[in-house]
């Protein structure tokens, strides 16, 4: 009877211990937020990939290049929420995942940037939003 209840108990140990990195992961890998200030007019857009990234989207015509970015603000890798997280779900056995992982999947907020480019790939106009690009 000793050995079930043992076997519970691992099994137990080990659906929490699963259950309780989804939340504590999500605020300890956050995104961190890009540095718009270092975007410019007339800047190459070599330097506009590096600080943002690859573009979701890149629209080329008539000479003109479109890049269009999706950004994320808000969800900033912290090791003061993954702690909290991590504190609730010890309390909570776990259950606390039910509502730590919602809350983590739906912090920051995602915005999206349009950058346009003359014929020699430097900054023409930056847009935020999601206008349609024009040519």
């Amino acid at each position: 009877m000793k050995f079930n209840h043992l076997i519970r108990v691992i099994g137990f140990c080990a659906i929490c211990s699963i259950l309780m990195s989804c939340a504590v992961g999500m605020a300890l890998h956050g995104k961190k937020e890009p540095n718009l200030g270092a975007i410019q007019v007339g800047q190459d857009r070599s330097l506009v990939i590096m600080n943002l990234g690859q573009p979701i989207q890149t629209i080329a015509e008539e000479g003109k290049r479109i890049d269009i970015f999706e950004l994320q603000f808000g969800n900033e890798p912290s090791a003061g929420r993954a702690l909290g997280h991590g504190a609730m779900d010890v309390l909570t056995l776990g259950a606390w995942e039910v509502i730590g992982t919602p809350i983590e999947g739906f912090s920051g907020s995602k915005q999206k940037l349009m950058i346009e480019y003359d014929e020699n790939d430097k900054v023409k106009t930056i847009t935020s939003g999601t206008d349609k690009p024009r040519f």
